[in-house]
């Protein structure tokens, strides 16, 4: 029997530096997640059923857990597991769950309805012609008061939805247990069932949301071979990655088969008292920082081989997809012209592509759909040209293609979603891959390009996808590479309000508010799976919570489809203003970050913040006001830096009949780890004061000529 050690590796973003307004910082620390990944294949033995421990009837409470009220590791938690049990057996094609929870709080109520899973109508479950959705069966549940009174669940799962937008619908299954209160307890559980010529490895995330007291994970896998289709090889190796607190690992029994019976193998983890998911503000994507495993069925036996006899693989299938070179040279040739530069050829190129129907942000048509249409099964790039649609992978090869066949050098790269996820060199699956992003050689220098997010700008890539590692081709084969980081003076926002208040304090104008890059392409594709109503309702509401006591229209939204144009906004605005009192108007000092408050109110930090993406934000907003009111005093101007990684700058300007507030705000890096906290706290926390400081205004009866007024998008302009 083989078994390998896979060395350790610390993995995750690159932070690279920016350099517009602020001093530049060169690549510094990654977010280190260490993964130790064991390797085995050959010989496994044979375990008896009786090995496995698994819950097959209620747990009678015991008067401990009736009375409790509190968990002292966790004090004022919600809710806390009792226990929480997944198990997963290969032979019978099924996994269950089996969960007893305790209610400590009101807000732990909210722990009666149980979420079985989500769809969005635009999930397909297919290879091939074969379905490989999963079923969800046996769900039972009930309900135990702390004073021993049980209440069964006798309903069934329903679906709601959470979220609606012309063809778009996110529905969640759920089913609600009955009667729970603060002091309950609540115990359920149910199957999730996948068809037979399917196998799926678990991930058992042990880290919750909630404290676990106890935990129990178990895995009995089939030895029978399992086709990795990418490669067409066969394989009976099962690797995984753990992460797991103190004391706990993963137990692997092999034994023979006995008789008539298959061999198989186990893997069983038991958790004690396993420490809630930290919540924080702005963190990573959690999952990718808690305590887990993660099984994959292993063909190769280092990670050296894995990637690349995988990435080999997964390049060719890439190639088979896209077509030869220049197999779409009499498609391109209507797209270009004579003389035009590769820059301008790649432009052509990616608004056609950026034309079609991007069916991951519509919807993905049934097959009996395609076929009444006359329209047969994607299989290459020419199929996507031809129906003029496709997913979003389907529409950056299809770009890669069309830039091959203009003679050009273009490669795919598929990455991590760092929305979702952190890159692992250790994980040696493909299934870690997300999306596909294309490379060209422009100039002689590789550049990026995200035509698979629609309405994502030339040469801009989604922030999701700017700064993580992947599997990308290469001009010899395959390497692990990172796509670049966002360059944040691309995605802005202009704010620039023009408002004339009463001596009474009330006001009433226009804001015009401007949308670039990363900031303009969330509510493009937000209208994607709506319509321009709900992006208007969308963007009223947004600018209300910053301004709650005055009311808001939208009058117009322009380029909201036009990607390579600014996201443009106008609204009318009325209501109140200023705070009055009985000799002064006291004006918020900065009109869009009146409500806004501290971003870091805990003084410690276990885990790293992440931004998204980063911005400048520019506002500039002009209050003209009545003859007998005049300025008392204003804050004074003030500008400081986070280590030049960040950059704040406020001024308010006075004139007799008005006050003009100006406010510029640069993020130039979205990560920073632990250790920085303190100074990020800091900086933020003194923003938070400088933009809470009120402008004064008192009562005067001086009325003498005044010049004209700078306009606020004076200011914008010279940004």
């Amino acid at each position: 029997m083989f078994r390998a050690q896979v060395p350790l590796y610390a993995v995750g973003f690159l932070r690279k530096g920016f350099a517009v307004r602020l001093v530049y910082r060169s690549i510094s620390s990654r977010w280190l997640l260490s993964l130790t990944a064991v390797l085995l294949a050959g010989v496994v033995l044979y375990v008896p059923a009786s090995a496995q421990v698994v819950q097959t009837q209620w747990t009678q409470p015991t008067a401990e857990e009736l009375s409790m009220t509190a968990q002292p590791q966790v004090p004022g938690a919600a809710a806390v597991y009792l226990y929480r049990e997944e198990t997963m057996d290969d032979l019978l094609h099924m996994s269950s769950i089996y969960v007893r929870l305790k209610v400590l709080t009101e807000a732990g109520k909210e722990s009666a309805d149980v979420v079985l899973g989500t769809t969005s109508g635009q999930q397909a479950y297919y290879y091939g012609d074969q379905d490989f959705s999963e079923s969800i069966t046996d769900v039972s549940g009930r309900t135990i008061h702390p004073d021993g009174t049980v209440i069964p669940f006798t309903g069934k799962p329903y679906k709601r939805t959470i979220e609606k937008a012309g063809d778009y619908k996110l529905q969640e299954t759920v089913f609600t247990l009955p009667a729970v209160e603060v002091g309950s307890i609540i115990e359920y559980r149910y199957k999730r069932r996948i068809p037979d010529n399917w196998g799926k490895p678990p991930q058992w995330y042990v880290q919750q949301d909630l404290f676990v007291r106890k935990g129990y994970y178990f895995w009995k896998a089939t030895e029978d071979p399992f086709i990795d289709p990418l490669r067409n090889t066969l394989t009976t190796g099962i690797a995984w990655s753990q992460v797991l607190p103190a004391g706990a690992t993963v137990v692997h029994v092999e034994k023979p088969a006995i008789g008539t019976a298959d061999p198989y193998q186990t893997f069983e983890l038991k958790v004690n008292d396993v420490a809630p998911m930290p919540e924080e503000e702005y963190m990573p994507p959690v999952r990718s920082l808690s305590y887990r495993v993660t099984f994959y069925h292993a063909v190769d036996r280092t990670g050296a081989e894995f990637w690349k006899n995988s990435g080999k693989a997964w390049a060719k299938n890439q190639d088979k997809f896209i077509g030869s070179t220049g197999s779409l040279a009499q498609q391109v040739n209507t797209l270009i012209a004579a003389g035009d530069s590769d820059s301008v050829k790649l432009k052509k190129i990616y608004a056609a592509v950026m034309s079609m129907d991007n069916t991951t942000f519509s919807r993905q048509h049934e097959r009996s759909e395609d076929k009444a249409q006359g329209l047969k099964e994607v299989k290459t790039a020419q199929d996507v040209w031809d129906q003029r649609r496709g997913g979003d992978d389907q529409l950056t090869d299809l770009f890669v293609a069309l830039a091959r066949s203009a003679g050009m050098k273009a490669y795919v790269m598929s990455v991590t979603n760092r929305d979702r996820n952190i890159f692992s060199p250790n994980w040696l699956t493909l299934r870690q891959l997300d999306d596909n992003v294309a490379i060209v050689v422009v100039d002689g220098k590789e550049q990026f390009y995200d035509p698979g997010q629609r309405y994502c700008p030339f040469g801009q890539m989604a922030w999701k996808h700017s700064g993580v590692q992947g599997l990308r081709q290469t001009e010899s084969g395959t390497a692990i590479d990172i796509t670049p980081d966002a360059i944040y003076i691309q995605s802005q926002v202009q704010r620039v309000g023009d408002l004339a208040m009463k001596a009474d304090g009330t006001a009433a104008g226009n804001i015009k508010i401007t949308w670039m890059g990363q900031s303009a392409l969330q509510w493009r594709q937000q209208g994607l799976r709506g319509d321009e109503d709900a992006v208007k309702r969308g963007m009223r509401k947004s600018l209300e919570s910053m301004i709650p006591t005055m009311d808001v229209t939208v009058t117009s939204v322009d380029n909201l489809t036009d990607y390579e144009k600014p996201l443009v906004a106008h609204f009318d605005v009325h209501g109140q203003l200023a705070t009055v009192t009985a000799k002064r108007l006291i004006l918020p000092g900065q009109l869009f970050e009146s409500t806004s408050k501290p971003l870091f109110p805990h003084e410690t930090r276990t885990v790293g913040i992440d931004f998204n993406y980063g911005r400048r934000v520019i506002d500039a907003v002009r209050v003209k006001f009545p003859p007998g009111v005049t300025v008392e005093s204003v804050p004074k101007e003030d500008s400081f830096t986070l280590k030049s990684l960040a950059a704040y700058h406020s001024k308010t300007e006075q004139q007799p009949t008005y006050v003009l507030m100006r406010r510029t705000y640069d993020l130039g890096v979205p990560f920073f780890m632990p250790p920085e906290y303190n100074d990020v706290r800091e900086f933020y926390n003194k923003l938070a004061t400088d933009d809470q400081l009120p402008v004064l205004l008192s009562a005067d009866t001086t009325t003498a000529a005044q010049p004209a007024a700078a306009t606020a998008t004076d200011h914008a302009k010279s940004n």
